[in-house]
Formats: structure tokens, C-alpha cells, sequence
């Protein structure tokens, strides 16, 4: 699971409106309880002026992290480029892999 990351009451408070929109199948303070789910959905779907309100709420190094953290399928491709671009983290021939689900096969023979 993603790394705990530290977020303060008035950011929790900013960032309701968006819980509701883009973790429409949680409510908002199970959402809150855990924002890495939520600043990964916002960062991965969010509308310009979303991502704009989000960026005025929660500091880079915290987007850096949920990238550093982030679990497969909380990105797509264009996102991950995006975001790694526009933090200024490792880009082009340094871009990190999306991370990959894996699954263990096992095979039992008669």
C-alpha cells in the first residue's frame, strides 16, 4: 500500500469537493482518511481546473510521492509522462515503467 503521507486539516477540508467528484464510490472522509488514492485519481482524471485546485492545496514533494507510490493501474500513460514532466522528476529516457500488476501462476499436474 501506498506510503502514509501527511496532509493537514485545512488541505483535507480543500480537498472534500474533489473526494466527492472523483472518489464517487467512497465518501468523502474514507476518502480523506487515506488521500492517496484521491490525489492519484485527480492527477490521472482530473479536469484542468481540478488539477489547478489541487496543486494550490497539497505541495509538490506530496504529487511526487503519490507518483513514487503509485499502485498499478492509478495511472495512464499520458498521465505518468505528464506528471513526471511537470515535477521535474525522472523524464524521457529516465521515465520509470508504469508500475505492472503481477500475477503468480501456479500449475498443478495430475
Amino acid at each position: 500500500m501506498p506510503g502514509s503521507m501527511v496532509i493537514n486539516t485545512l488541505q483535507l477540508r480543500a480537498l472534500e469537493p474533489l473526494a466527492r467528484r472523483y472518489v464517487w464510490w467512497k465518501t468523502p472522509s474514507e476518502s480523506l482518511a487515506n488521500p492517496h488514492r484521491l490525489l492519484a485519481q485527480v492527477m490521472n482524471i482530473g479536469a484542468w481546473q481540478d488539477v489547478e485546485q489541487l496543486r494550490e492545496v497539497v505541495d509538490d514533494d506530496i504529487l511526487r510521492d503519490v507518483l513514487r507510490t503509485a499502485q498499478p493501474g492509478e495511472f495512464n500513460r499520458r498521465s505518468w509522462n505528464f506528471w513526471h514532466l511537470c515535477l521535474e522528476m525522472p523524464y524521457g529516457p529516465d521515465l520509470p515503467p508504469l508500475p505492472q500488476r503481477q500475477f503468480e501462476y501456479t500449475c498443478r499436474l495430475p
